[in-house]
């Protein structure tokens, strides 16, 4: 799992504009900057006044990314790394069930989600009560829960998984058939890799589920030899179409040790304009799928959290120590 640690300061006194605006130039006009240095600067501040990190998604736009995070990654590794910083406030800028996934792992510590809004279709699609009923109707079936999903479905699993190690934890069962829920097509992705049989549940990505194996074609036919990059969110159809399917990790270490001239990653739009910025020398061509909950996410309101200390992720006990031994039996998987 690729986890990154932003070298971004944490004491103003630190917080140098102009360095920060190189870093993102190739994706930030120039005159949009004056107004994002304004709360980047406020940001900073805050950062050390109330000793808090933020972590951001793979999918944030880049000057939350590049120019205020202290961590960034997909979202597990954003809750297992907070585990080891030096903080007592985590503010979470991506959405609502990677702000609980961190308060899971770090108990302890205060977790911020600048908009509560911020959701999830993946995780709007089941219910604890689906699961339960789940459970009943394919008795001791093994339930795996992707972690895209709320810590009260979690709580009702046996173990989670990612994007990224999901072909490993059904295999690490030892069983002939589980149940994976809510990613339909995330399931029969793995399926494909797997010779257990996987009852799925018809949860879907709405930024992934988009895209389509004829738009794949299109792309090869416009732009002669690009490499296809697909998220295991997308339907199978496109996974098969495609040149790599994998996790935001996966893409991000393809694109780091192959380095194709040409390529398009079909997952969350901002995931490109974040990779470019690393990578300006290769071309990204970008079918620009946005997911509405990441962009509720903006330097604006992660400043509004930590002038307010709100709004602040709590779970109930009873649910938080159930949810919590299903993601740590994923840990517990090498």
């Amino acid at each position: 799992m690729l986890v990154t640690k932003v070298e971004t300061p944490r004491t103003y006194p630190e917080f140098a504009p102009e360095a920060l605006y190189s870093k993102v130039k190739h994706a930030i006009p120039p005159f949009e900057w004056p107004i994002y240095a304004q709360d980047i600067d406020a940001i900073m501040k805050l950062k050390s006044s109330r000793n808090a990190v933020v972590l951001a998604h793979n999918y944030q736009t880049p000057e939350i990314f590049h120019c205020v995070a202290d961590i960034v990654g997909d979202s597990l590794a954003l809750a297992r790394e907070a585990m080891n910083v030096d903080a007592d406030v985590i503010v979470l800028a991506g959405v609502h069930f990677m702000a609980e996934t961190a308060k899971l792992l770090n108990p302890s510590k205060t977790v911020l989600i600048p908009d509560r809004g911020a959701g999830c279709s993946l995780a709007d699609s089941i219910t604890p009560a689906d699961v339960r009923l789940l459970r009943k109707t394919y008795p001791g079936v093994p339930i795996i829960t992707y972690v895209n999903t709320s810590a009260a479905v979690k709580a009702e699993s046996d173990i989670c998984c990612t994007s990224g190690n999901a072909k490993k934890i059904v295999e690490s069962l030892g069983v002939d058939r589980v149940i994976m829920i809510p990613d339909e097509y995330l399931a029969q992705n793995i399926a494909k890799e797997t010779g257990v049989k996987i009852i799925a549940w018809h949860g879907h990505c709405e930024v992934h589920e988009r895209f389509t194996a004829e738009e794949v074609r299109q792309l090869r036919e416009d732009y002669p030899g690009i490499v296809v990059l697909a998220h295991p969110e997308c339907p199978p159809e496109v996974v098969d179409a495609s040149d790599y399917a994998g996790s935001t990790a996966g893409l991000l270490e393809y694109v780091s040790t192959k380095k194709p001239p040409r390529l398009v990653l079909l997952t969350e739009c901002s995931m490109s304009d974040n990779v470019a910025v690393q990578y300006p020398d290769l071309e990204f061509i970008r079918p620009c799928n946005l997911c509405p909950h990441m962009k509720k996410i903006t330097l604006g309101n992660i400043r509004h959290a930590l002038e307010n200390m709100r709004t602040e992720v709590t779970i109930d006990a009873a649910i938080a120590d159930r949810a919590r031994l299903s993601v740590e039996r994923m840990l517990a998987v090498r």
